[in-house]
């Protein structure tokens, strides 16, 4: 299978370049499960689309700390997209930001969580049951679904902490790419910048580290549902 990264992470910080970009996070997540496919990443938040569909069998778009609402012109433009793919009957998984922008592209709506900032380990718990630990980084949330969207999971503070549209689109709020070792640099980069209480929560929160492979397998499968069908 050929899967496009769309890659949406804005951040360009000295602390940003001491890390991989989520153009490599995010296919080494994917290689731990599926290492025979092909990931092309498109820098989408510079501007740089795929100049067609043709050929792509899935399509996965990151996370950012840029905001859905911020009426930026690549914004625009990855929504329109997003419609387009959705359209083309190309399977679409989003994660954090990939999630809130799927969910506006087709018809939701995304704000400010009331709750404030959810930050560092959570629980993504399932509707039938089962529980993923995942981690969290966000302040922004989506709270109108689209037409024909289901929740398949909430977190803490987030009713919507995961959906699906039939096989089309399946979404996460978290962030299944990130290691331990970088969420827990990030709590620290950030401490200046949020509440104490935030951090010192983020920072209690982070235990036996989640299982990356798990959260690939579950994004894989849906990614080769339709192939497999066919």
């Amino acid at each position: 299978m050929r899967i496009a990264i769309l890659m949406t992470n804005t951040d360009e910080s000295d602390f940003a370049q001491r890390w991989p970009k989520d153009g490599e996070k995010f296919p080494a997540m994917m290689r731990l499960v599926r290492p025979e496919w092909d990931y092309l990443v498109y820098s989408v938040k510079d501007g740089v689309f795929p100049e067609s569909l043709e050929g792509i069998d899935g399509v996965m778009i990151t996370g950012s700390p840029a905001s859905v609402n911020s009426g930026e012109d690549w914004v625009a433009r990855l929504e329109a997209l997003v419609r387009e793919i959705v359209g083309a009957g190309i399977p679409l998984f989003g994660a954090c930001f990939g999630h809130q922008l799927i969910a506006q592209a087709l018809g939701g709506k995304v704000e400010m969580n009331p709750d404030g900032w959810v930050f560092g380990q959570v629980e993504q718990v399932f509707k039938d049951g089962r529980k993923m630990p995942i981690y969290a980084s966000h302040c922004e949330q989506v709270t109108r679904l689209p037409e024909g969207a289901e929740v398949i999971a909430e977190g803490p503070g987030c009713p919507v902490g995961a959906f699906v549209i039939g096989d089309a689109v399946m979404t996460t709020q978290y962030h299944p790419e990130m290691e331990p070792d970088f969420i827990a640099a990030l709590i620290e980069y950030l401490a200046t910048d949020l509440p104490s209480d935030i951090t010192q929560a983020a920072r209690s929160s982070l235990g036996e580290a989640p299982d990356m492979a798990t959260t690939a397998e579950w994004i894989a499968e849906f990614l080769e549902k339709k192939q497999k069908e066919t």
